[in-house]
């Protein structure tokens, strides 16, 4: 068996590949939170996602372990040129709030997020609302009980910080 060397961080030369993000403008506005705790209100109080709002997971290859009910997953690198369409879809089907979350969503959920407030932004659009899960699925995971239980796909090893 040979093993390889190959640094995924590097291109086929060797070189250092710029991050994904670096092919987008960076978001014109900042995008608001949802805490964990919050979000679960919502669904516990009988709100749905994908009619009174919805839930776009942004991960790619970390995208194990499980994601919350009724998210789309929709990766962050081929975001971008997509929001536009996302935010007339969204509008026609009368969304509130669109809730952006990735693993700790401290890059990839406020990115998007913030992108999408841009469009509501400069479409002056106040019926929609771009928001961030706080601490991402992994904050969402954390909370443990009824978060958890309210995942499709949940894996508990995945999560597990055992040694």
């Amino acid at each position: 068996m040979t093993t390889s060397n190959v640094d995924p961080s590097k291109d086929d030369q060797g070189q250092e590949e710029a991050p994904w993000h670096r092919a987008y403008p960076s978001p014109k506005t900042a995008a608001s939170v949802i805490s964990c705790s919050d979000l679960l209100d919502w669904v516990l109080g009988g709100k749905e996602a994908g009619k009174e709002f919805v839930l776009v997971d942004l991960r790619r290859n970390d995208h194990e372990g499980g994601t919350i009910k009724g998210s789309i997953n929709l990766p962050a690198q081929s975001l971008h040129s997509s929001i536009p369409i996302l935010y007339r879809l969204f509008s026609a089907a009368n969304v509130k709030h669109v809730i952006w979350y990735c693993s700790s969503s401290r890059g990839r959920g406020p990115r998007a997020a913030g992108w999408f407030a841009g469009i509501l932004q400069e479409r002056k659009d106040e019926s929609m609302e771009s928001l961030v899960l706080e601490g991402g699925i992994k904050g969402w995971v954390a909370k443990g009980g009824e978060h958890v239980r309210l995942m499709e796909g949940f894996e508990p090893a995945v999560w597990c910080q055992c040694n």
